[in-house]
């Protein structure tokens, strides 16, 4: 990766070490937090966009926050899986801009990184490994208040391994809008660092230097999308997180968000997660 600065906040949900025989079979599993496994002995499959990845030894592999896969294994598996998530605030996230490999082939630091890591953080393991029993509002809101009990030195070191097994991901990355429409970048970037406020398509033809109509058409041609849906999409995925890893009400999510309109926000969140926010936390907190 070249021609872009980064400075990762990355914060710590999850860090454990688990030995399964055919018990890690998950089908559709999604989540508004980052995984990276380190494979350490037997063999496993992910899934993500109709492509199978095997996941062998001495890897590490990444799964973006907000993506759909299924795990399966059908015999002895060992790793070691770290959960975290960007703190982020009025800036783009590495997620949005990078399209990331999944896996790739692990260094002896990385093992000794991802050991470190859990040492350190001994209480973060998985108590369920169903997604259903811990992507759940306790539990993560119980880990946010774990990562500000820690003393300083243990969350600088926690922050530091984060940022240099991404780094080993980030040297492979290819930038998502490298053969994309320069004017539709800009208008990317704008959307990405401001999502917190009302974002209006003259706000976006104006970052793209062209017309209104004309900006729409582009960008549905590019992104296969109207603006409006994408918008509304980042601003729901920024949803998801806060009901997750917050315990706010879901009138001041939707305030964080700029929408003033509790029954819009909660009848666009219903449509892209088939469910209201409400209905979001109840599920994970079964």
């Amino acid at each position: 990766m070249h021609g872009t600065k980064e400075n990762l906040d990355l914060i710590l949900l999850n860090v454990g070490y688990s030995e399964l025989n055919a018990n890690w079979n998950w089908k559709k599993i999604y989540s508004p937090f980052a995984r990276i496994y380190y494979i350490k002995e037997g063999m496993a499959k992910t899934n993500i966009a109709n492509q199978t990845y095997i996941l062998e030894p001495n890897h590490l592999y990444l799964t973006p926050p907000f993506t759909e896969h299924d795990d399966e294994c059908d015999s002895y598996f060992s790793l070691f899986y770290i959960h975290f998530y960007e703190n982020l605030i009025n800036k783009e996230s590495v997620f949005d801009k990078f399209d990331f490999p999944i896996g790739i082939k692990a260094t002896p630091l990385d093992l000794l990184l991802t050991e470190r890591l859990l040492k350190i953080n001994p209480d973060r393991h998985l108590r369920h490994f169903d997604p259903q029993l811990y992507d759940n509002p306790p539990t993560f809101s119980q880990y946010v208040a774990d990562n500000n009990k820690m003393p300083l030195h243990s969350v600088v070191e926690t922050q530091g391994i984060l940022s240099q097994l991404m780094s080993r991901f980030l040297e492979l990355v290819r930038i998502k809008t490298y053969d994309k429409d320069s004017r539709i970048n800009k208008s990317l970037k704008y959307i990405h660092e401001n999502i917190d406020k009302n974002i209006s398509i003259s706000d976006l033809s104006d970052a793209a230097c062209i017309s209104e109509d004309h900006f729409i058409r582009i960008f549905k041609n590019v992104m296969n999308q109207t603006p409006v849906r994408y918008i509304n999409l980042k601003k729901i995925e920024k949803a998801q997180l806060l009901l997750l890893t917050t315990e706010r009400a879901i009138r001041d999510i939707a305030f964080d968000l700029s929408i003033d309109n509790i029954s819009y926000f909660n009848r666009v969140f219903k449509q892209y997660m088939n469910m209201t926010p409400s209905k979001y936390r109840k599920k994970y907190s079964k």
